[in-house]
């Protein structure tokens, strides 16, 4: 594999951290693609010859008693304490030759300086003298770092000034040796610690969210310089026990092989990649459930939304105003609760009604009100919220938009089956994508993020079956109601099958009033096809119900709406402004 990293026999990469573990090894494997000069610091000291009671000794128990005998030997009495530090001494040495010899092999050369990044005077007298011997710095990785894993009351001072002090102060220091003017590449090993937040690591994830927000702050003002945090997962390394392994594998995180991400290291220092500031390498860190207590709290979260912060909603619009779909509303419900409980998923969703709605126009609140009551809580299992979305006027008058109950699980059922599994074509409806949207007033009033029924697979007067196809639109077109286990784009998609059946059998339109039961086993695929069938229940002169269920090729149902109820509106409000 070649892999163009812009660098060449004159790079001289200033790697922290970068004699041991996997820095070390993401450095041998840069070493391997394209060769450089590398100065490796750490806090090891090295030994330049090893003792000869260790030589050709590389089993850990056979080599500790050895240590032993060599201590009692010279009178002193062997503690766990100090074994322990002169094993450590020696594993390190070789480790770092290792590391050295590793680089050369590969055509490059390595130096190594014994030396504290948080000590910034042996720093910058240590560093000016080698840069003597190897020419300008041209690249630096900060991989240097330290761990006081506790629970937030149980850590001290000197555990926030260990951890923070590497990361922080560390990359300070450098900068202070090296400007960023002259850095062709700055790679800063970041965590998805910092990312995502992870349990007895508040410290670590300070410090690496600091180092995430410095790349896009030196990116900004040094744009000619490659800059890179790297948000690393879990490594596949002697850090990674067993025990460990499982437990990560217990909450679904993946860990990283060395040769995988050794090999992601080097393609983000590839010129194509200059534009991508931060990237997160790994699994999503999330915390195991924990375990409710009995005590039912109350929560008011607030919320100013515009126009300009949700782009999607210009292809939401009727009768030329940009209307909330009711699905984002159940969607911020059930965000909030999940956010409440990590490690609870979205399950059901019941008695959800438009109340008043939210139009984007001069009756657009300041800010909205989402209210979230827990009723219950069962065991460890579920807990159920009633959330209310409203908003107040100026006068101090309440208006009730959206409600709702929400059921969050810890564990999942298992995926149903749909029974009323239907795909064969009757080509009674042969209109097909777009042609079913804004082409007259029968037509549906979406615009391009909603335009995702592909074509209708078969209707009766008590079924209609659609294949839809919804390609994600952009996180900054979600605005404040991304994707996440619930998909409020592809959900709000599967009711149009109603407006089509409505409009072909009785020339009609509607708009949703009440989608009364809700449930949710799996993910609904984007980028892929999917089914949606509506099962009609009823119809009147002003109303219909049906059942939407969102399932795969094979029945396997992703999500279901029960019992939903629409309302029948004059033909003239679908039209746009």
């Amino acid at each position: 594999m070649t892999t163009q990293t812009q660098n060449s026999t004159t790079s001289v990469f200033l790697v922290s951290g970068g004699a041991r573990g996997i820095t070390a090894q993401c450095v041998i494997k840069l070493a391997q693609h394209q060769p450089g000069k590398f100065i490796l610091l750490g806090r090891s000291a090295i030994a330049q010859s090893e003792p000869e009671f260790a030589q050709g000794c590389f089993e850990e128990p056979v080599l500790k008693k050895r240590i032993m005998e060599n201590l009692l030997s010279q009178g002193e009495k062997p503690t766990p304490m100090s074994v322990q530090k002169v094993y450590n001494n020696i594993i390190s040495s070789r480790e770092i030759k290792e590391t050295i010899s590793s680089i050369e092999k590969a055509g490059s050369t390595a130096e190594y300086i014994s030396v504290d990044v948080t000590d910034p005077i042996a720093l910058q007298e240590k560093i000016a003298a080698v840069v003597k011997r190897t020419g300008a710095i041209t690249g630096i990785i900060h991989g240097a770092g330290n761990l006081a894993d506790k629970l937030i009351e149980k850590k001290t001072e000197q555990d926030f000034e260990k951890v923070y002090t590497a990361k922080v102060k560390g990359l300070e220091n450098l900068l202070a040796c090296v400007h960023p003017s002259q850095l062709q590449h700055l790679v800063l090993f970041s965590s998805v610690a910092g990312f995502y937040g992870n349990i007895g690591q508040t410290d670590y994830a300070i410090a690496n969210e600091i180092l995430n927000k410095s790349a896009h702050l030196i990116k900004q003002k040094y744009p000619g310089c490659h800059v890179v945090a790297i948000n690393w997962g879990g490594w596949d390394s002697g850090m990674v026990t067993p025990e460990l392994k499982k437990a990560f594998a217990e909450r679904g995180i993946d860990i990283i092989p060395v040769e995988v991400g050794t090999k992601m290291l080097v393609k983000e220092l590839n010129a194509i990649n200059r534009a991508t500031t931060q990237v997160v390498i790994g699994s999503p860190i999330t915390p195991p459930p924990a375990e409710l207590d009995s005590e039912l709290r109350t929560y008011r979260i607030r919320r100013k939304m515009t126009l300009e912060a949700n782009p999607f909603l210009v292809d939401h619009t009727i009768a030329g105003s940009q209307v909330l779909p009711a699905t984002c509303a159940m969607s911020w419900m059930i965000n909030a609760c999940e956010e409440l409980y990590p490690g609870y998923t979205y399950n059901s969703c019941r008695e959800f009604k438009v109340l008043k709605g939210i139009t984007f126009n001069q009756t657009l609140a300041n800010e909205h009100i989402l209210e979230l009551q827990e009723i219950a809580k069962v065991g460890s299992q579920s807990i159920e919220f009633q959330a209310t979305i409203l908003s107040k006027t100026p006068e101090g008058k309440t208006h009730y938009h959206f409600k709702a109950f929400v059921t969050l699980l810890r564990e999942m059922p298992a995926v149903p089956i749909y029974n009323g599994l239907n795909l064969e074509e009757d080509n009674i409806i042969t209109t097909t994508g777009k042609a079913f949207y804004q082409n007259g007033d029968s037509t549906l009033f979406h615009g391009p993020a909603f335009q995702k029924i592909t074509r209708v697979l078969n209707i009766s007067s008590e079924k209609i079956t659609v294949e839809c196809l919804w390609e994600n639109i952009t996180e900054q077109q979600q605005g404040q109601f991304p994707v996440r286990w619930h998909n409020p784009y592809t959900t709000d998609l599967s009711t149009q099958s109603l407006w089509i059946w409505l409009s072909h059998l009785h020339q009609e339109v509607c708009l949703p009033g009440q989608l009364t039961h809700s449930e949710q086993f799996a993910v609904t695929p984007c980028n892929e096809p999917f089914y949606v069938s509506c099962e009609i229940e009823g119809k009147t002169q002003t109303s219909v119900t049906a059942n939407f269920i969102l399932h795969s090729r094979q029945g396997e149902i992703y999500s279901r709406i029960m019992g939903a109820k629409a309302v029948i509106w004059p033909m003239q409000l679908s039209k746009r402004k």
